[in-house]
């Protein structure tokens, strides 16, 4: 499928001409980390051409610096009728599995909006127990503006909560690779064992309890 150069809010106004509702972009960061919470953004966007104005250059979170995240954040938070963010934390994930834990942290930022969304536009995730109109497809971060937003507030959400983690359990460098499974995490693992942040239900991190 080709995807649109950018992310725009064609999908949101046909989901609002359909329903009636305020349309809510949901996305996630985090699920394949080894250490820390998976967070959820939620936003809900204007839906007039001077939004699109706004927030031009906002696209999938993966697709920029950590410095330009940090600036569309703000300008998100700014422009959205309602924003919010969710998270499931490190023993959820163990308990429930990854899976149902970014549904819960989904379920989370949604219901924190205020006011409340009517219809979700969501990313590769369906979210069964919300009894609301949902359009769900894989790359809705490249396609659909507010999910691409959603993903910007969940990664910068998640990215300072990993920060503030890394002067917590100092050793691991959370800051720098946000618990994802790279080589110096790897390292980190094998020499200090887990912390409490750790998902001990990942296998790279249950191979290395003692």
């Amino acid at each position: 499928m080709a995807l649109p150069t950018r992310p725009t809010l064609r999908v949101e106004r046909a989901l609002h001409r359909e329903t009636g509702a305020r349309i809510a972009g949901v996305d996630e960061a985090g699920r394949g980390a080894w250490a820390g919470p998976v967070s959820a953004g939620a936003v809900i966007l204007p839906l007039g051409p001077v939004t699109t104005r706004h927030l031009r250059g906002v696209t999938d979170s993966k697709q920029l610096t950590a410095a330009a995240r940090a600036h569309y954040a703000g300008v998100i938070r700014a422009e959205a009728v309602a924003w919010a963010v969710g998270f499931a934390e490190a023993d959820e994930i163990d308990a429930l599995g990854i899976l149902p834990a970014t549904r819960l942290a989904m379920r989370r930022a949604i219901a924190a909006l205020h006011p409340a969304a009517g219809a979700l536009v969501i990313d590769a995730v369906h979210l069964t127990e919300l009894d609301l109109p949902q359009r769900v497809f894989n790359f809705a971060d490249a396609i659909s503006l507010s999910v691409a937003a959603a993903s910007i507030l969940a990664k910068t959400a998640r990215d300072a909560r990993l920060t503030a983690l890394d002067a917590d359990f100092p050793g691991f460098g959370f800051a720098a690779h946000k618990g994802y499974g790279v080589a110096a995490h790897a390292a980190a693992l094998a020499r200090l064992g887990p912390c409490p942040e750790h998902r001990r239900s990942f296998k790279p991190v249950a191979a290395t309890l003692r």
